[in-house]
Formats: C-alpha cells, structure tokens, sequence
C-alpha cells in the first residue's frame, strides 16, 4: 500500500517513519544503559553499606547489645535502596551463623541459622568456611552481600548479611516512556512540514523524467533527448545523463538490429552444421573402419556379409541424421534391433583400441524393443566415445542396454576422473552450441526430452555413470 502513494507523499511519511523507529531504538538503548548504570551504582552503595555496618557492628556484636544493633540496622536499613520501601533488609548473626539482630524481625527472626541453610534457593556458606566479602545473585534477581565481622585481633565475631529485592534494581519505565513520548511528538511536528517541503521540491524534476521516460519507444530518440530535463542536483543529474546515454544506445541499436539479425542467423546455421558434422562424424570412424577390415579380410564371406551389414545400417543412421534437416523428407525409421549395440561396439572398437580401454558391453532384453534406431544409435555411439575417452588410457567402460515393458534404458560407466553434478550441467551448457567443444552429451539430452524420457549423472564415489532412457512404445518418431 505504502509503494503505490506518491513520491510527495512516501518521502514525509518515511521520514516520519524514521523518526519514530530512531526514537524508540535510541530510547530503548537509554534505558537499557540506564538500567545497567542504575544496577552498578545500587551494588555499589550495597558494598559501601556493608562496609559501614561491619565497622559500626563490631562493638556491638562484642558487648552483646542486642537492642542498639536493632536501633543500627533499622536506621541503616533506610538509607539502602529499597529499604524505606521494604525491598531491602540487613541482619547481623553471630560467630555460629544465628540472626543476632535484623532491620526486619518478622522475616529474620534472632536466633534463625541462617548460614549453612538454603536462603531462596541458594546454599549459604557454611560458618566454618567464613568469607570476607561475597555477592550472591538469587534466582528471582534479587541480590545478597555477605561480609564477615572480625575482631581487631582477626577473630570472627560474626557476619553483615545485606539483601535487596530485584524490584529495587528496576528502573522508573513509565518516566522514560512519558519522556520518549514528547520528544518523538516534537520531532514529527517540527520535522514533517519540512519533509513535505522537501519532497515537492523533489518529485518535480522527477516527474518530467517519468514523462520522458514514458515516451520512450514512442517517439524518436532524438527528439526526446531535448526533454530530458536538466538539474543541478547530482543523484537527478545522474539519472538524466542515464536517460541520456539510453537514448543514445537506441539510436545505435536501431541501426544494428539489422547486421545483428543477418549475423545471427550465420551463427544458427554454424551451429547447426557443427552439430550435423559431429553426429555425422562419429560413425564415420567405424565405417572406414569396416572398410579397412574388408579390404584386409575381404575373402571370407562371412566377413564381407558382416561388414555390408554394418556399412548398411551406419549409412543409413548418417541418411536419418541428414533428412531430419529436410521437413519435406519423410524418412520411415525401423525399430532398434539388439544387433545395433554390436554395430556400435564395432564402430567404437578402434577408438578404444587406441586409448587400451577394456569394453564391457551387456544386454538385458525382457521385452520387444518399439523404439527408432536412429536416435538410439546415435546416443550409445555418443555415450561409447565420451566414455573412452573419459576413461583414458587403460581405462574400463561398461555399457548395458536393458528394456522392459516401459522404458528403453542406456547405462555408460567409465573409470575416469568423477564427473560430479555440476561439472555435468557444466558440460551441458557447454555443448549447448554456445561451445564447439562438442556436441555429443547434448544430443543425449535433446533426444531425451524430445521423447519425453531422461538423461542424468548417477553419482558414484568411485566413477561415473550416465543412464539415458526413452518411453518402450511404438513410434518412429517423437511424440508432440
């Protein structure tokens, strides 16, 4: 509600808002030293009080004058803070810890033992442990001092006993109150004609900077540069001169925009032909690869029947790629066979040949593969050649295809460095087609999300291990 009103009107009653919290925080910062002072300055006068009442009690205590030690705590008693009010007491015991006189009978009767014996919660010292001076703090914030008597030849006599209720050591809340109360009602009624004063004047130049900045997109930007208007006022000036400069980044925007989209439109179909080069290149190897194997190997039938096969079936994996270029093509997919995982171990052999990467490939079929062979193909032939060479030299990879009734599934695990969530996301990004570092584990994610299945790092503390899966049903070509 605040955010909608006027500049005019947010800027005084913010002000008055700071006022107010300024106020109470300075106020209850006062207090809270006051309090402190006030606390240090009561046990102050406590340590001079038992001070004096050691001094005046030690001939009384000897010659066994009961009733003038009552006349001295009494009159002593008044003059501590609290105890013209009750809050405050003071006792005299004896050498054995027993009350010998107090300023309150009632609540100290003589002859009570008191040292030795709980007092509000807390053990006092026994008589035959005697301490010189002690201050002890009660649960409910009341205070006690302690000080023993002794004679000049440094026998105890007896002990000062000095208590004071915590309602003693609060301070007067109501006065501070009444005294923060008048001085925030002056601060708002002095100050608050002045932030009103202050806000007219300064939502005035603001407010031909919003018509300004209204217009933009509207009019020219050279025709609104000369209603930007101009103040001495440095945080205003700034924000014209910004005005300014935005204008300016207009005109040369207008004029970009043209070679911007013609370059842009380069950069797309850069990237898509790194993608197609790559997708196109990977098999490729495996292919010349089957060449070379029949050229050498080229007389027995079996072989050459074997090589056709995988020459077959790796041209028309690269003819899929190319014709999903061409929306008038209408290329029909078959469905994955599991002898297409031994056309990718074939086409993968020599780069694992290469890196003396031991290749472990399984197959787990409980169920008819209904998934194209195309997309498959091309993400276990990715996958394969990320993971060797991830692993490196004398590396390990395992591969497993499985499928059941519900999904297709794809696990690759290498024993290279761990590749841990962030790094894999960072790689993703990187093969984005921002990068031409590659393309291969981005192809993985795009065929995952364009079949509405998965692709994700399974994280392992000893390698990596990336599984990509795809719904097991009968298409040829993503669902929409």
């Amino acid at each position: 509600m605040f955010r909608r009103l006027p500049y005019r009107i947010q800027i005084p009653v913010g002000l008055s808002a700071a006022i107010l919290v300024t106020a109470v925080l300075v106020t209850a910062v006062s207090a809270r030293l006051y309090a402190s002072k006030a606390r240090l300055e009561t046990l102050s006068t406590l340590d001079r009080g038992v001070v004096l009442i050691v001094a005046q009690a030690r001939p009384l205590l000897a010659a066994d004058d009961t009733w003038r030690m009552f006349s001295l705590l009494r009159d002593a008693a008044a003059l501590i803070p609290g105890g013209s009010e009750g809050k405050g007491r003071i006792a005299v015991l004896d050498s054995q810890g027993r009350v010998f006189a107090s300023s309150e009978p009632s609540l100290l009767e003589t002859g009570r033992f008191l040292l030795g014996t709980n007092w509000r919660g807390i053990r006092m010292t026994p008589p035959e442990n005697p301490v010189e001076t002690q201050k002890l703090d009660m649960p409910d914030g009341a205070v006690v001092m302690m000080a023993s008597i002794r004679s000049d030849d440094g026998q105890v006599l007896g002990h000062a006993f000095m208590e004071v209720d915590a309602s003693a050591f609060t301070p007067d809340w109501v006065t501070l109150a009444n005294t923060a109360l008048i001085g925030v009602v002056l601060a708002v009624i002095l100050l608050v004609p002045i932030g009103w004063l202050v806000g007219g004047q300064m939502t005035q130049p603001v407010a031909r900077l919003i018509k300004a900045i209204e217009r933009i997109g509207h009019e020219p930007p050279h025709e609104l540069k000369a209603s930007v208007p101009q103040t001495i006022d440095p945080e205003l000036g700034r924000i014209g001169s910004a005005i300014i400069q935005l204008l300016n980044e207009l005109e040369q925007r207008e004029k970009a925009e043209s070679r911007a989209l013609s370059a842009e439109r380069l950069a797309a179909v850069g990237r898509i032909t790194a993608a197609v080069a790559h997708e196109i290149n990977n098999p490729l190897m495996g292919l010349l690869t089957a060449t070379q194997t029949m050229r050498i190997h080229g007389d027995s039938q079996a072989t050459r029947i074997k090589s056709l096969d995988l020459l077959d079936r790796g041209l028309q994996q690269i003819r899929t790629t190319v014709a999903a270029l061409l929306p008038q093509a209408r290329i029909e997919d078959r469905p994955l066979v599991p002898g297409d995982l031994d056309d990718i171990v074939t086409l993968v052999q020599a780069t694992a040949d290469a890196y003396a990467t031991h290749l472990d490939v399984n197959l787990e079929i409980e169920s008819a593969l209904r998934v194209p062979s195309a997309p498959m193909r091309q993400v276990m032939l990715n996958l394969l050649l990320n993971a060797i060479k991830a692993a490196g030299e004398n590396g390990f990879v395992q591969a497993t295809l499985n499928a059941d009734a519900v999904n297709v599934q794809f696990l690759v695990t290498n024993s290279g460095p761990q590749l841990n969530e962030e790094r894999f996301k960072a790689t993703l990004d990187a093969e984005s087609g921002l990068d031409p570092r590659g393309f291969g584990l981005w192809v993985c994610r795009e065929f995952a999300s364009h079949f509405r299945g998965g692709f994700e790092l399974i994280g392992h503390p000893t390698n990596t291990t990336l599984v990509f899966w795809i719904p097991n049903q009968d298409v040829t070509k993503p669902q929409v």
